[in-house]
């Protein structure tokens, strides 16, 4: 089987990213895989490219790359012209213009696969309209559906129906994109991210680090976190606060720990290619965000045994940690609480250790090879009954 996987930019360090090549990398030791980048950034990708899966990109936004296109001027034209087919409330839109429409379209309609996965809304949407009918087409989301804005969801309740499977990556979100699809007019799919190969080095729970890790967001309520470590560095001035990431609040989010006195116990740390060695140097793993798809993050940390505290938000974090077994769980954005129970485990140094043990096991759950199993059943289906609406 010829499986295609397409991409807006794999050289952008994310979860959409990494969780594709770790897919592609298994999938490709049975299959003939491709990976296909609309945009592409810098000379390699932002994770190392696996074994056999082969990656080209579409649009080459390099100084020094040259245009494939006959009409080199018309391309440079419409590359600083705004995108016609997708809509402007993709949350990537900046990133589409003119001239990715142009080599999205003509990319999709003369695609040559067994099955075309796409991982993002603007690229769900586009595939649904242009590709063959030949080709198996799977969308990926990794928003809840209750975050897209008014305009893509009317894009999304017109179109999706026209692709042969959605896969989304709780059963929470399953529920809610089923319900917006009733009789089965775009089948559903629950299929999480899987955990890369690999050794993963264990935590030795004698380090006193708690560590966090993701963009630098609003979303992810790094400063939620901040104002809860203050409570517990007043009485345990002993312990460190590591969180891995960049983003738009990188400063304001430094100026809130010296503000509280924290310079010393909070630290904002680079974005590492070696997170899960980073993950074993910790303890604790704290997930403060406001709201998550999945929680990526909260499998790496099980890997390397590190149990979780973090805010019971909507969706991925409730699915993914058995609370009280592998870590804990607080009522959203209570940052009392938060404090209350990263202190508990700090204090418990019995219930810590056992929290880890059974977050190794935890782990187990999202082994790649389990995960790609899964992917090769739903694809044999699709394929051995294409159900994708005429219409092209």
């Amino acid at each position: 089987m010829k499986i295609t996987f397409m991409l807006l930019d794999a050289s952008t360090i994310d979860g959409t990213v990494r969780s594709t090549f770790t897919l592609a990398g298994e999938l490709a030791r049975r299959h003939d895989v491709e990976i296909v980048s609309v945009l592409r950034n810098a000379g390699l990708p932002a994770f190392p490219l696996p074994d056999r899966v082969r990656l080209r990109s579409l649009v080459d936004l390099r100084p020094e790359a040259k245009v494939p296109w006959p009409n080199t001027a018309r391309a440079e034209r419409l590359m600083t012209e705004p995108s016609a087919m997708v809509h402007p409330e993709e949350r990537s839109y900046p990133k589409f213009s003119a001239w990715t429409d142009v080599r999205i379209t003509r990319f999709l309609q003369r695609l040559r696969t067994d099955v075309l996965v796409t991982t993002r809304a603007g690229l769900n949407l586009a595939a649904a309209r242009f590709v063959p009918r030949r080709v198996v087409v799977v969308g990926q989301e990794h928003l809840q559906l209750g975050i897209h804005e008014p305009g893509i969801l009317a894009e999304i309740e017109k179109w999706y129906p026209r692709l042969d499977a959605l896969t989304c990556l709780t059963h929470a979100d399953r529920e809610d994109y089923e319900a917006e699809f009733a009789g089965g007019t775009c089948p559903v799919y629950t299929l999480g991210n899987g955990l890369p190969n690999g050794i993963y080095p264990r935590s030795r729970q004698e380090n006193k680090v708690v560590v966090a890790a993701g963009r630098m967001e609003w979303i992810k309520g790094f400063d939620l976190l901040i104002g809860a470590f203050a409570k517990v560095v007043e009485k345990h001035p002993e312990w460190q606060l590591r969180i891995y990431g960049r983003g738009v609040r990188r400063e304001q989010l430094l100026r809130q720990a010296t503000r509280l006195g924290l310079y010393n116990n909070v630290l904002l740390m680079e974005p590492t290619d070696d997170m899960e060695g980073e993950l074993a140097k910790a303890s604790i793993l704290a997930m403060s965000s406001r709201a998550e798809p999945f929680g990526m993050t909260i499998i790496e940390a099980f890997a390397c045994g590190v149990p979780v505290v973090g805010f019971d938000c909507p969706r991925g974090p409730r699915e993914i940690v058995n609370d009280g077994h592998d870590g804990l769980l607080v009522p959203p954005e209570d940052t009392d609480a938060f404090a209350e129970t990263l202190i508990r485990l700090i204090d418990d140094e019995t219930l810590r250790h056992r929290m880890a043990r059974n977050a190794r096991a935890s782990a187990e759950r999202y082994d790649i090879a389990v995960v790609a199993g899964q992917w090769e059943k739903m694809l044999t289906e699709l394929r051995t009954a294409p159900r994708r609406k005429s219409g092209r």
